[in-house]
């Protein structure tokens, strides 16, 4: 089962990854870009939610992805 403190963030739509700002084992704090997507010819940068620790960055650079795929497992701090 998964703990409580382990969090994941999933793609708010579909679309392009087009920069990754992060890798795994990356401290990172709430509110820091984690990762840029492209979607509808617009640029959404995906936010770290809390204080945390990259666990797992799921897509690289270019990569398409469907509504809710899971973009990033890291643990809150």
């Amino acid at each position: 089962s998964e703990e409580l403190s382990d969090s994941r963030l999933s793609a708010p739509m579909p679309g392009n990854i087009i920069r990754v700002l992060v890798q795994a084992g990356d401290k990172v704090i709430s509110g820091q870009p984690l990762l840029v997507m492209e979607a509808m010819k617009m640029e959404h940068t995906i936010n770290a939610p809390a204080d945390g620790i990259v666990e797992q960055v799921f897509f690289q650079t270019g990569d398409l992805v469907q509504n809710d795929a899971e973009l990033i497992k890291f643990s809150l701090l």
